[in-house]
């Protein structure tokens, strides 16, 4: 089905999942994934709600999202992890809410592992094991 065939309505209510997901709102994603929406929903490029919610700082939506059972580990059509990605911005919060729910250093191109050596984050590095 293409971009044209879908239902409007539908559209709408991913557009406002998705801006959840970036303004951190954890009730109104709990809400959504109660409501039947997936917690490994992704946008266009691949991106999870949780790889939005963790991009964008918002570490109690990660816990929401993580409560509910989203994949830590799931990579984005670029190869990017949730890790990865706050590595690279610099929430190290976020950074131990993924590593606790089971998130893989070394998963991803590049990995957060690559990522931490790169920026010569040593206490992620040490947080990685």
């Amino acid at each position: 089905m293409s971009d044209a065939e879908m239902d409007p309505e539908v559209i709408e209510l991913a557009t406002k999942v998705f801006a959840a997901a970036r303004s951190g709102d954890g009730d109104a994603l709990a809400a959504y994934i109660d409501a039947g929406v997936p917690v490994n929903l992704t946008n266009e490029r691949g991106d999870t709600l949780l790889m939005l919610a963790a991009y964008h700082g918002h570490s109690t939506a990660v816990r929401t999202l993580l409560d509910k059972g989203a994949d830590p580990n799931r990579v984005n059509d670029r190869g990017q992890t949730p890790l990865a990605g706050v590595v690279f911005k610099g929430e190290d919060e976020i950074v131990r809410i993924l590593v606790a729910a089971g998130a893989d250093p070394d998963a991803g191109t590049p990995s957060a592992r690559d990522s931490a050596t790169m920026f010569g984050k040593a206490e992620l590095l040490a947080l990685f094991g």
